[in-house]
């Protein structure tokens, strides 16, 4: 099966997209002697008209992008056979497309996924991972000329769960993608959320959510690409930990290329502390070639509760618990507006909700 990977060797942590990353914990997913199984563990119960899922070669659907992901090196080695989702040119799909992972729990699994829509469509597409899994997966996604497309993964896991994962979108002209990461669950989850344009007037928003507790390790690392003029990117994630050796890694990198005069960019992550013993790491980097451009800026912030903000809702008679878990709610509430769909957003909020229980914070 011919691929578009460079060279790749089991990383050791020394190497600087693994350093933040417990190797121990991967369950083999990056280690090239380990067993990893071909699986297809994304389907639909149902599909709404101008959509089709089906199951064709890899060999006939080649990898559009290059890569340097041990992990999605080997997924694209080892996977006979892609899921391909495609949602017809000019349709307007107001109902959202649910892709939901039954994955297996006798071993570490891998998956890829092609997400294709057609020109001038619009539509909703909604991935659900639960359960246990020990899972590597590809997602590509092409956004063809005119299209708007939303795309929402859940990382809903139990928390033995690991899940380590690409999803990569190629923006075609005039189009918008419209990305919503969803993190609060599994042991270790590390995503790769990535970005590039083929066309000008395209457009792409990347909005995360994730919330660690006790042990949890949660990675997620965006690069974007900004490889053709007159393109915009916006990138808002938000996160919150609370409890020992609960850690989250933030890595938002964007690349503006010599060809790119018109951009504009901007990236935001900011992580809230809930307790002692939590590490919350935040590293955005911008790298420009070019002086022609719209705008292009960062900013990171990682600290604890609002002083003002609870003193407000305390003078007006709210325990301070309460006070703290109404912040927090209100801290998360942006992004998790951009879902879209209330019943996915009430699910979660309802999950934070309960881990909020856990937390220690009279």
């Amino acid at each position: 099966m011919t691929t578009l990977t460079t060279n790749y060797l089991t990383p050791t942590g020394r190497e600087e997209a693994w350093r933040f990353t417990p190797l121990k914990r991967l369950k083999g997913l990056h280690d090239l002697a380990a067993p990893l199984a071909d699986y297809r563990s994304l389907g639909s119960d149902s599909l709404p008209a101008g959509v089709t899922i089906s199951t064709q070669p890899a060999i006939e659907n080649p990898p559009s992008s290059l890569t340097d992901d041990v992990v999605v090196s080997r997924v694209r080695d080892l996977v006979a056979t892609v899921t391909v989702v495609a949602i017809a040119s000019d349709s307007i799909v107001t109902e959202p497309i649910i892709l939901k992972r039954s994955a297996q729990n006798d071993g570490a699994e891998a998956s890829r996924t092609i997400i294709r829509a057609g020109n001038h469509s619009s539509a909703t597409v909604v991935v659900e991972n639960v359960g246990s899994a020990v899972l590597a997966e590809e997602i590509e996604i092409i956004v063809e000329p005119g299209a708007t497309l939303r795309f929402i993964t859940l990382q809903e896991w139990e928390n033995d769960a690991v899940h380590l994962g690409r999803h990569h979108a190629i923006i075609g002209k005039d189009a918008t993608f419209i990305s919503v990461v969803v993190t609060v669950g599994g042991s270790l989850v590390r995503l790769l959320p990535t970005v590039e344009y083929a066309g000008p007037g395209s457009s792409a928003e990347l909005f995360g959510l994730y919330f660690a507790g006790d042990g949890q390790h949660l990675e997620h690392r965006i690069h974007v690409e900004h490889n053709v003029g007159y393109a915009k990117s916006r990138v808002n994630y938000k996160g919150a930990l609370s409890g020992d050796g609960a850690r989250t890694v933030w890595i938002g990198d964007v690349f503006i290329r010599a060809a790119a005069d018109g951009t504009d960019t901007y990236e935001l992550n900011r992580n809230l502390l809930l307790s002692d013993g939590a590490r919350a790491d935040s590293v955005p980097n911008l790298e420009i070639e070019t002086g022609d451009i719209v705008g292009a800026g960062h900013a990171s912030t990682t600290g604890r509760f609002d002083d003002e903000q609870l003193f407000y809702l305390q003078s007006r008679g709210i325990p301070v618990g309460e006070a703290k878990r109404l912040v927090i709610r209100g801290f998360f509430l942006e992004i998790l507006s951009k879902v879209g769909i209330e019943a996915i957003e009430e699910r979660i909020m309802n999950r934070i909700d309960s881990e909020l229980m856990k937390v220690v914070i009279e």
